[in-house]
């Protein structure tokens, strides 16, 4: 779960789904499909990432906010899963490691921004 742009946002495992919910209603207000489990969600700096694990897959991506669609995507090694996931509001996420037991830091991306013109 994540508290952003006003809302709460909540990944749902099972269903590989992302749900914004309106907090004083509890209303869905709209529902982010995903193509894997949904393990963890954060925003940072205005960005919407969630962790995705199937099998031995495993990553932690970037998505529009309004479409779902991927805009970044970090691979995180084969057989290596992410559960959970959370930022410092700065350069690193934090996230589990599935049945590793261990905490891992991924450094995360900034994005590219042009110089004006």
């Amino acid at each position: 779960m994540a508290w952003a742009e006003g809302f709460l946002w909540v990944g749902q495992y099972g269903d590989q789904k992302i749900h914004q919910v309106e907090p004083n209603t509890g209303a869905v207000v709209r529902t982010i499909n995903s193509d894997r489990f949904v393990t963890g969600v954060t925003w940072v700096d205005g960005e919407l990432w969630h962790g995705a694990w199937e099998g031995d897959d495993a990553e932690i991506r970037r998505i529009d906010p309004n479409s779902g669609a991927i805009e970044h995507q970090i691979a995180l090694p084969e057989g290596v899963g992410v559960s959970g996931l959370e930022s410092d509001r700065g350069d690193y996420f934090y996230c589990g490691g599935g049945s590793s037991k261990m905490v891992r830091v991924v450094k995360r991306p900034r994005a590219f921004k042009a110089a004006p013109a």
